[in-house]
C-alpha cells in the first residue's frame, strides 16, 4: 500500500541524487599540488640516481633534487606551472623532472580527472607516450612544430596531446624561473634594460572600423591553412596519416581562422555594433576579458565536443605559456560580424574569459588551434597551429602602476609555429581575397564513418524485420529468445563499447538549449555520425512503435542490464516482484529528474550535464568502468539491483526514458495485440512483463514497453495462454468431430439411386 513514508521516501531519494552530483560537481580543486603528489613516486624513479627530494617551496611550487649532498635539479608537477586542463576541463596532474640545463630527466602521469584518456588506450602506452619527452630541453632545443612521440599515434587523444604540451610548456616556465633566480648580476642589469611598460587595451579609443581596416591594422588577425598545408603537417607528425590525407584539392581552403579582442571598444564596436558592445560590457566582469573567434573551411574549429561535452577542445588561449580552453558557460553564438565588408562565416563565436584565468588582452598571446583527423574509429592524428595576435599599439595605453614587461626573444610555440610563420600558411595573407567555404566537416567525417553507419542501418533494418513481422517470429519461441539476447549483445559490445553510441540524456539537453537559445544549426548535430544515425532512427519508431524501440533493443545500458539479468536468472538468483502499486509511483522518479535536468539546462547547461552524472551510461559504457571509485560503485550498485529487479534503473532512475515516453505519446499504432480476456481473467502478461509494463487489468502501458515482444510470445503460446489453449482445445474438438462424422460416412453402404425417366408427350 502506497503511505506518506513511502512518498517522503522517494522525495528523499531524488533530492539525494541532485545534491550528491550537486557537490560533486563543485568538489574543490587544490592550489598546488606537489607537497601532495611528490611521495607517490620514489626520487631515483623520476630522475636516474637521485636519492632524496628537497621541500617543495617557491611559486611556481618546485621541490630540489638531491644525488646525496649534490643538488641536480628540480621536480614539480605540471598544474601547479600551467593552467591547461583536459577534455573534462579539469587539471592533469604530471610530476616532471629537469636538470639544471633544463631537459627533462623524467615525467610521470599521477592522477587525472579524465577517464577518456582511457579508453582503449593501455597505461603502458600512456607511459610510453610521456617517457617519449626524457631527454628533451624544451628551451635549448623545443619539440619540433606540432609533434608528439609517435608511439602514442595509435590510440592518441585530445588528453593526451594536452599532457605534451603542459609538459614542453611548464618545462619551459620552470627553466625561466631558475634561470633568473641563478642569473648573474650583469644578466640581471641587461634584462632590465630590456623592457617595457605593461600595456592596457584603451578604452578611449572608440572609433568605427571597416572589416578591412581592422586587418590591416592588425586588430583582427588570420591563420589560413590550405588543405595541402594540414595534410603535409599531419604526414610529417605521424607517416600513417599520409595514407589517410583529407579529401579535396590541396589548393582548397582547410581553415581561415580569424581572432581578436573585443573587450577594447573600438574593435568591439566594430564588431559587435554598438548595442552588442554596450550589451557585452554590461556582463563583463572587472577581471574578464572578450575574444571572437570565427572560421571557414572544410575543418570546424569547434568540433563535436561542445556538442557533447560542452568544451571547445580545439582551441586554446595561451599566453606566457599558460592556457586554458573555453566551455559552453564561456560561450555566445553569434550570426555575423557587424563591421562593414565583413563576410559570413559558418562559425563565429564570442567568449568571455574564465575569472581564475589571469589574461592581459593588450599582451601577447595566442590562439592554438588543434588539427585533428581520425585514421579510424580510435585512432587519430593530430597537430597544433598557432594564431599569434597583439593587440596594436594604436589600441592600448602603457600601464603606469604595472610590472614592466622583459623585451625577450618569443617564446618557442608549442603548436606548429612554422606554418604560423610561414606567408602561405598564416598571418601573411591578411586581406587577402576570401575562399569560398568547401564540403563542411561532418560531411567528411560521415565519409570517413561509412562503414560503420551501414552496420548500423543493417541492424535498424533487422530490427524494423522483427516488428513487421513480429507475428511470425513470436511463435518460435526458442528461436526468438536467442535472436533477441544475440541483438542485445551486438548492441552492447558494438554500437556500445566498441562505438560508444550510447545516447543520453545530454544530447535531449542540449538540443533543447540550441533551440531555445537559437540560432539552431544542425552542423553540430551531424558531427557525430553514429548518435545522429540512431536519434534519427530513435524518433521515427517513436510515431510507430513508441519508446521502447530504443529502450528495448538499441540501448547499449539498457542491454547490459537484461543480459546480467538473464545471467542471474540461469543461476537461481531470485526475483523481487515489486507490487504494482508501488511500482506505479515509483516510475514517476525518472520524469522528475528529467524535469529537474531540463529545469537547470535552461539556466546552465554546463551544470545541468554534470547532473546528468546520474546516468551511468558513461561510466559503464564510455569508459569501461575505468574511472573515479564512486562512480563505479553507482553504476555496479545500479546493475546489482538489476539482478534482482530486471531493468532496475530503466524502469525507476533513467531520465533518457522518461524524456523518449513523453513524445512518444504521438505514438500513431498499437502493435501489441490483446485478448478480451487478458488481464480478466488471465494475469499470465501482467506476471512476466519483464518491466511490469502491464496493468492488472490488462492494458500496456506505452510510457513503460519496452517492445521485448514477450507478451506477444505469450498471446501466442499453445500451452501457456489459457485463450490459445482453449481455442486448439475447441478446434481440436471441432476436428475430431469432423473427422469422427467422416468416418462414419465412409462405412456406410452406396445408397441405390433410382432414375425416374418422364414419359414423352407421345405415348
Amino acid at each position: 500500500m502506497y503511505t506518506p513514508i513511502m512518498q517522503r521516501s522517494i522525495q528523499r531519494l531524488v533530492y539525494g541524487f541532485v545534491l550528491l552530483f550537486a557537490l560533486l560537481a563543485f568538489l574543490p580543486a587544490h592550489a598546488e599540488r606537489l607537497p601532495e603528489l611528490i611521495n607517490r613516486v620514489k626520487p631515483a624513479d623520476i630522475f636516474p640516481n637521485a636519492t632524496r627530494f628537497g621541500t617543495p617551496e617557491g611559486k611556481p611550487m618546485t621541490a630540489k633534487i638531491y644525488e646525496g649532498d649534490k643538488e641536480v635539479g628540480v621536480v614539480y608537477i605540471t598544474t601547479d606551472v600551467v593552467n591547461t586542463r583536459g577534455y573534462s576541463s579539469k587539471p592533469i596532474d604530471t610530476i616532471v623532472a629537469l636538470d639544471k640545463e633544463g631537459t627533462i630527466r623524467g615525467a610521470k602521469m599521477l592522477e587525472h580527472h579524465e577517464p577518456i584518456l582511457l579508453v582503449g588506450i593501455p597505461v603502458s602506452k600512456v607511459d610510453t607516450f610521456i617517457n617519449g619527452y626524457i631527454g628533451l630541453n624544451p628551451t635549448k632545443n623545443p619539440p619540433k612544430a606540432g609533434s608528439t612521440p609517435s608511439e602514442i599515434v595509435t590510440g592518441a587523444t585530445v588528453t593526451v596531446v594536452v599532457i605534451g604540451d603542459s609538459i614542453v610548456r611548464s618545462a619551459r616556465v620552470i627553466t625561466a624561473e631558475l634561470n633568473k633566480q641563478g642569473g648573474a648580476a650583469a644578466t640581471t642589469a641587461n634584462t632590465a634594460a630590456q623592457t617595457r611598460p605593461h600595456r592596457l587595451p584603451n578604452m578611449d579609443k572608440q572609433d568605427i572600423l571597416s572589416w578591412d581596416d581592422l586587418l590591416a591594422q592588425g586588430a583582427v588577425q588570420k591563420l589560413h591553412l590550405s588543405i595541402g598545408d594540414a595534410n603535409k603537417m599531419l604526414a610529417e607528425n605521424n607517416p600513417e596519416a599520409a595514407q589517410h590525407p583529407f579529401a579535396g584539392n590541396p589548393d582548397d581552403t582547410f581553415i581561415n581562422l580569424y581572432t581578436a579582442v573585443v573587450s577594447q571598444p573600438s574593435i568591439g564596436k566594430s564588431l559587435l555594433g554598438e548595442s552588442g558592445f554596450a550589451e557585452l560590457q554590461s556582463r563583463l566582469k572587472p577581471n574578464q576579458s572578450a575574444i571572437i573567434v570565427a572560421g571557414e573551411g572544410v575543418y570546424s574549429w569547434k568540433g563535436s565536443g561542445y556538442v557533447r561535452g560542452g568544451i571547445f577542445d580545439r582551441i586554446e588561449v595561451i599566453q606566457n605559456d599558460n592556457g586554458f580552453r573555453f566551455t559552453d558557460l564561456h560561450h555566445t553564438r553569434l550570426l555575423d560580424l557587424l563591421a562593414k565588408g565583413a563576410p559570413h562565416f559558418k562559425e563565429v563565436s564570442l567568449f568571455v574569459t574564465p575569472e581564475d584565468f589571469s589574461f592581459d588582452p593588450a599582451e601577447p598571446w595566442r590562439l592554438q588551434l588543434m588539427v585533428q583527423h581520425e585514421l579510424s574509429v580510435q585512432n587519430k592524428a593530430f597537430v597544433t597551429v598557432d594564431l599569434n595576435y597583439q593587440m596594436p599599439q594604436s589600441f592600448t595605453v602603457d600601464d603606469p602602476n604595472g610590472t614592466p614587461v622583459a623585451i625577450d626573444a618569443p617564446a618557442p610555440a608549442s603548436g606548429a609555429a612554422a606554418a604560423a610563420a610561414d606567408p602561405t600558411a598564416a598571418n601573411a595573407d591578411v586581406g587577402a581575397a576570401e575562399d569560398n567555404p568547401q564540403r563542411m566537416i561532418w560531411k567528411q567525417l560521415w565519409q570517413e564513418k561509412m562503414p560503420h553507419i551501414i552496420a548500423i542501418g543493417i541492424m535498424l533494418l533487422i530490427l524494423t524485420g522483427v516488428f513487421f513481422f513480429q507475428d511470425t517470429l513470436v511463435k518460435h519461441e526458442k528461436f526468438y529468445n536467442r535472436f533477441r539476447y544475440v541483438y542485445l549483445t551486438v548492441t552492447l559490445v558494438y554500437i556500445g563499447w566498441y562505438l560508444h553510441a550510447q545516447l543520453s540524456v545530454v544530447n535531449v539537453l542540449t538540443l533543447s538549449s540550441a533551440i531555445v537559445q537559437g540560432p539552431f544549426s544542425w552542423d553540430y548535430f551531424l558531427m557525430d555520425p553514429f548518435i545522429f544515425t540512431l536519434w534519427s532512427a530513435t524518433a521515427i519508431a517513436m510515431l510507430l512503435w513508441g519508446r521502447g524501440a530504443f529502450c528495448g533493443w538499441l540501448c547499449p545500458f539498457g542491454s547490459l542490464q537484461e543480459l546480467t539479468n538473464a545471467i542471474a536468472k540461469k543461476i537461481g538468483v531470485k526475483q523481487i516482484t515489486v507490487p504494482f502499486g508501488i511500482h506505479t509511483r515509483l516510475t514517476a522518479i525518472k520524469y522528475v529528474i528529467f524535469m529537474v535536468l531540463f529545469g537547470v539546462s535552461l539556466y546552465e547547461l554546463g551544470f545541468a550535464e554534470k547532473l546528468a552524472e546520474v546516468e551511468p551510461f558513461k561510466t559503464a559504457i564510455i569508459l569501461h568502468f575505468v574511472r573515479e571509485w564512486w562512480f563505479v560503485l553507482f553504476a555496479v550498485s545500479l546493475l546489482v539491483a538489476g539482478l534482482f529487479i530486471e531493468r532496475f534503473f530503466c524502469r525507476y532512475l533513467c531520465p533518457l526514458g522518461a524524456a523518449m515516453a513523453i513524445p512518444a505519446k504521438l505514438q500513431i499504432f498499437n502493435w501489441l495485440r490483446r485478448y478480451p480476456m487478458c488481464g480478466n481473467p488471465c494475469q499470465i502478461c501482467n506476471h512476466e512483463c519483464p518491466v511490469q509494463a502491464i496493468a492488472p487489468e490488462g492494458d500496456i502501458n506505452p510510457n513503460e514497453c519496452i517492445q521485448c515482444l514477450h507478451c506477444q510470445v505469450m498471446y501466442n503460446h499453445e500451452t501457456r495462454c489459457p485463450q490459445v489453449v482453449a481455442t486448439n482445445k475447441k478446434k481440436a474438438k471441432q476436428a475430431a468431430a469432423k473427422a469422427e462424422l467422416d468416418a462414419q460416412k465412409a462405412q456406410q453402404p452406396e445408397e441405390q439411386v433410382v432414375h425416374f425417366v418422364p414419359k414423352s408427350k407421345t405415348e
